[in-house]
This record gives C-alpha cells, structure tokens and sequence, in this order.
C-alpha cells in the first residue's frame, strides 16, 4: 500500500458565485444605438439577455397619419438613418402600390442605382463598427473613408448626406447630374485633379474600380484575422429553424443558411425593379470559410454582408448602363393633395438589414387614415436571449454586434 503525500502549496476552494444582473447600455458603445440589454450572468456566464427597448421612440407612425406621402418621406430617413435611401424607397413603393401607379424605365433603374450604393455604404459601417466592437480600429478608419465617398455622391445628387429624401413617390425628387467634382477622398486615393467637373458615371465607375480591391483587403484585415477568427467563428449560432420562427430576416436569415432575398422572391412591384439584373445572393455555408465556422454564426453573419457588398457593385454597374439606355422621365407627377383611395396597401423590401415593411390606409383624403411599419432589426434583435444564453460576457457584444442593429428602425 502506497502512501499518498498531497501538495501542502495546493490548497482547494468550493467556489461559490451568485448571478448578478448587469447592464449594458443604453450607452454602451456596442450597442448600436440607445438599447439597454439587461444581463443576468453567474460569474462570467450570461444566463440571460433581454433587450430593452423605446429609449428613441418618436411617435413617427402616428406622424405619418397628419402628413401627405411626400411630407412624411423625411421621417423614413430617420428609421434606418444608415440606409435612408432604402428607407425612403419602400415608403413610396406602398403608396404607389396603393394608387396604383407605375414608374418609367428611367425612374426604376434610378432607383437601383441609389439603393444599391445604399447598400454599400451601410455595409460598410457595419462591418467598419463591428471591428471597432471587438477592438481593432483601423477598419473602422477605413470602412468611414469609402462611406464618405458615397455620402459625397448622394450630396452632389440631393444635397444632403445622411437624411436625404431623396427617393420619393413617384421616382425621384429630381434626375441624376450630368457632371460633378470628383470628391476630395476619391481624388487624393486615385491620383486625380480635384475641383474638375468630369462626368458623373465616369467618377462613379472611377470610385467603384478602386473599392473592389479594398474589399479583399478588409478580407485580410479582419475577415481572415485570426482573432476575429476566434471572436466570432463558432459563436452566437443562430439556427435556420429558429432564425425562421422569429421572423430574422436579411444576412441575419442568410447567414444561417436561409435563401431567401425579396430582390428575386418578393412582391412583383419591388422584383421588378430587378428584372434583367444579374446578380447572386451569398447564402452560407460559404465555401472559403475557415474551419471554426459554423453556418449561423457570428462570423457567416458577417461575411453575408461583406459578400452582399460585392454583389452590389455588380448592380450599381448593370445600373447605370440600364439607366443610360431607358426612356421616360426621372419621376411621374404626384400632388401633395391627391386623394389616396378608400383602400390598403403593404409592402415589404429588401434593405441593408432585412426586411423593412410599410402598411399604409387610404380613407379618400391626401393624408393616410394608418400607416404602420415593420422593423427588420426588431425580429433580429428578439433572438439575443437565445443565442447569449450560456456564453461569456465578453462574447455579448461580439453576438450584437453581428446583428448590425440599428435602434431608430426600431424605436420608430
């Protein structure tokens, strides 16, 4: 029988934790906006996450119902104030489906060539803002720097940057300049003389040429960093089953396997907008994943976006050669005073973080009986309790932050 000596310098604790409640927010940085996230945790680990919400809430709906269509096309802006040309599209597109009205060729393709730079731009902060929210700055830095480019071009378009009201019933507030400043940004990054007048295709298919090698570069960055490898790849994961049960629409849905996009599967009066335009939806299991990924996971949701960013360069170019060969006129006329019939009208479509839906009541006067919407980022936002639970604190603001949420769609 052997004797057994134990380490008299090892000496045994019975650990005992208690769960904690903690906030995170409404200030917190990685929240995205004013939401509160209360947080029950045992020690280190999250056993619940609930989200608070209305901290930003603007009365914007009932707005709606005391205002003409085209009054209330600035308070769309303010819904997805990263994506407000999406927004101000799928507002008009409800209020002429309501009446009825159809758009020339010229119109549409204007519409597309706007949306899709919407598109870029808003991807562009939320994967510059999801680098920020695990602690690597320079993508940031980078993401802002073609964002601003855009946002130089939407003001040379409508005059304004972020809250442009610009897409409005009927086509568009006014047509696309012929010729335009190449932007200071642009011109220092290509080389060119700033404060020359070139035309405005020209500059654009210039900006678009010097952005699609900087995607692969935030590739190898970020993407293919192995810290934020081990920061999201494998984590969060968001099952196709119940990202389909909470409504999760966008890259949320797509990241987890889900192929479905309104641009081809929704109502024919937004798919037709698209029609004759080629283009791909990035659906996981993505083929140059690294291994720790897992579809669902913080990481596909990611990619989804960034991959939705190349797709859209493609659009902006089949645009603009649409838009140079279209007829008709930049918008048709409607009244600030036209009667909208006794009738009802929905319409979702496909915005940078899903599927933003306007519900619009006509009563036979100029301003709407109802209007209602439908908030993307509210489904998305509704699945943190289930995808934080049993995961460390460190990894909540990783899991939000693949979300892309932004609260001013929300708290509307």
């Amino acid at each position: 029988m052997s004797l057994v000596i134990e380490d008299p310098r090892v000496v045994e604790f019975d650990v005992q934790t208690d769960e904690m409640l903690v906030n995170m927010g409404p200030q917190h940085p990685s929240t995205h906006g004013v939401l509160r996230l209360l947080l029950r945790t045992d020690g280190e680990i999250v056993h619940e996450c609930t989200p608070h919400i209305g901290y930003l809430h603007r009365c914007a709906e009932k707005i709606g119902e005391n205002l003409s269509p085209p009054q209330y096309i600035p308070y769309t802006d303010r819904m997805d104030y990263l994506a407000a040309m999406n927004m101000n599209l799928g507002f008009a597109l409800v209020v002429e489906k309501l009446i009825g009205m159809r758009l020339p060729d010229k119109a549409v393709h204007l519409r597309v060539f706007i949306a899709e730079l919407g598109r870029i731009a808003s991807h562009l902060v939320g994967m510059g803002a999801y680098g920020l929210d695990l602690g690597t700055f320079s993508p940031f830095l980078y993401a802002f720097r073609e964002r601003e480019i855009i946002l130089d071009f939407f003001e040379e378009v409508c005059g304004a940057r972020l809250t442009c009201s610009y897409l409005t019933v009927g086509g568009a507030t006014h047509d696309l300049p012929e010729e335009i400043e190449i932007p200071d940004g642009l011109a220092s990054l290509t080389g060119s003389k700033p404060g020359e007048r070139y035309p405005f295709f020209d500059v654009i298919e210039m900006f678009l040429q010097w952005l699609e090698p900087r995607i692969w570069e935030y590739h190898t960055l970020l993407t293919r960093n192995a810290i934020f490898i081990k920061r999201t790849a494998g984590q969060g994961i968001l099952t196709p089953e119940m990202a389909i049960s909470y409504g999760c629409t966008g890259p949320v849905l797509r990241g987890s396997g889900v192929n479905f996009d309104l641009r081809k599967n929704g109502e024919e009066i937004y798919t037709s907008m698209y029609k004759g335009y080629d283009f791909e939806v990035p659906v996981a299991p993505f083929k140059d994943a690294p291994r720790e990924a897992v579809v669902g996971d913080n990481w596909c949701r990611f990619y989804a976006r960034m991959m939705e960013v190349v797709q859209s360069i493609r659009l902006v170019r089949q645009s603009i050669e649409k838009y140079k060969s279209a007829t008709g006129s930049h918008r048709e006329s409607f009244k600030m005073n036209t009667k909208l019939p006794k009738d009802e009208a929905y319409l979702e479509t496909e915005c940078p973080r899903g599927q933003m839906g306007f519900y619009v009541v006509g009563n036979g006067e100029g301003n709407p009986l109802r209007v209602r919407a439908k908030s993307s980022c509210f489904c998305n936002l509704s699945i943190t309790d289930q995808i934080c639970e049993g995961v460390p604190l460190a990894d909540v603001p990783a899991i939000v932050g693949s979300l892309d949420i932004v609260m001013g769609e929300i708290d509307r």
